[in-house]
């Protein structure tokens, strides 16, 4: 159902954007005017009010196959939270335990890590430089 809407409404479009390209520019904003001569394209006073109508029916037609689509979109889908598949971060690697938690992991990779040989004595004070 959902994509035959879909392809009426494309056909919808296309025929708008058609019909809009067909209408000659009244206003003449961006300096084209739409010329003066009889020897345009459609031309006449009731053809301008058929391609008006038109455009009216068929935005009304894209306005509905709009709403449509969209209650379509939204029966399909049940309500839900985005943190309903949200897992409660990375995966443990395989050899932690699964119960631990990442300060205790932490820990653990520090005393793998700490070396055997003691570390120097950091000095009491500045050190003052012998004047011999």
């Amino acid at each position: 159902m959902q994509s035959v809407l879909i392809v009426v409404h494309l056909v919808i479009v296309l025929a708008l954007v058609g019909v809009v390209l067909l209408q000659r520019s009244e206003g003449g904003g961006l300096g084209m005017g739409g010329g003066g001569s009889g020897a345009g394209f459609m031309t006449g006073r009731g053809q301008a009010n058929v391609l008006t109508r038109t455009t009216a029916i068929l935005a009304a037609l894209f306005f509905l196959t709009s709403l449509g689509l969209t209650i379509l979109a939204g029966r399909q889908t049940a309500p839900g939270s985005i943190f309903d598949g949200a897992t409660g971060g990375a995966t443990a690697p395989s050899g932690a335990p699964s119960g631990d938690s990442g300060f205790q992991r932490l820990q653990q990779l520090q005393q793998l890590e700490a070396p055997s040989a003691p570390a120097p004595a950091v000095p009491s004070g500045p050190q003052v430089p012998n004047a011999e």
